[in-house]
């Protein structure tokens, strides 16, 4: 399948490897040029502009924001000027309610497609394929790309037919892994300050009551006090956690432990952490404590 993919950061370039992977032809752009012409030797085409990546028909995204998605989409030269008539945007960026209805309503007005397909999973899921991709948007649309979903990863959820209900999956599941990190901070801090071996405690729980990957992958790097590179930065999160209480004031839903959350991860930013994982809420649970870094 043919497919234009915007957005080359350490989630996009893992996913542009895994579609050419799959066979699919994939033009890419990126502001920073040089990211674009990396994939070049794995078989992507390289476009100048947003308008080349385009001439497929379909789109994707994957940026950092919801500032980094309105530029692409609504700026000068974007998508939505040069997105052909029955052409198909797909954003996997994680990125509000309120933008998500909005770019529904465009694309509509201009004879477009839009599907909210954001996905779950680090860097080396995007580069392994291992990707959980939640969409929603008109099924008919959402089969249009299924060969591009099932090339991300082994597991479709589709949420509905209103894109943004793709987004509320996204910020709920993003929430309640930033509460886990959280109670993860938390709980291995009160075990060292206790004078235990947290690396044999952290053991002993992720193999038994708590078997997720995600204990294990963010316990570890909180044991290991191991932030950088960042899997997934701590501004990011911040930002995520903010759309979760952005999007659930707007339902009358209230959210005390994301507020925890915001603040922790604010805490973080003013202690120096802004290009680390967002797991540093660790150090922070240990600095708390009064123990001392394992940097």
């Amino acid at each position: 399948m043919d497919t234009g993919l915007i957005g080359l950061g350490n989630m996009g370039a893992g996913i542009a490897r895994s579609l050419l992977r799959a066979g699919h032809k994939v033009v890419v752009y990126n502001r920073t040029r040089e990211k674009a012409e990396a994939l070049a030797a794995n078989g992507a085409k390289v476009a100048a502009n947003i308008a080349e990546a385009c001439a497929t028909g379909v789109v994707l995204t994957m940026l950092a924001d919801d500032s980094a998605v309105e530029a692409a989409v609504f700026g000068e030269g974007g998508i939505l000027k040069w997105l052909p008539k029955g052409g198909l945007h797909v954003s996997l960026s994680t990125i509000g309610v309120r933008l998500s209805e909005r770019l529904t309503n465009e694309h509509g007005q201009a004879g477009q497609h839009y599907v909210a397909a954001p996905v779950f999973g680090r860097p080396e899921a995007a580069e392994n394929a291992r990707l959980a991709v939640v969409a929603a948007g008109r099924a008919e649309a959402i089969e249009r790309c299924r060969p591009l979903f099932e090339s991300m990863g082994p597991k479709l959820m589709i949420a509905g037919t209103w894109p943004s209900q793709a987004n509320v999956v996204k910020l709920t599941g993003n929430f309640m892994i930033a509460s886990a990190v959280e109670s993860l901070a938390e709980g291995i801090a009160f075990a060292r300050k206790a004078g235990l071996d947290a690396a044999a405690v952290l053991d002993f729980l992720t193999s038994t009551l708590f078997t997720a990957p995600l204990y294990k992958t963010y316990g570890t790097l909180i044991v290991e006090d191991r932030y950088e590179p960042a899997g997934f930065a701590l501004p990011l999160g911040l930002k995520d956690v903010r759309l979760v209480l952005q999007a659930a004031e707007a339902n009358k839903v209230a959210m005390p432990v994301a507020s925890v959350l915001r603040d922790r991860m604010i805490t973080a930013l003013a202690r120096g952490h802004e290009k680390s994982d967002w797991s540093v809420i660790g150090r922070v649970a240990a600095e708390d404590a009064g123990l001392p870094g394992r940097g």
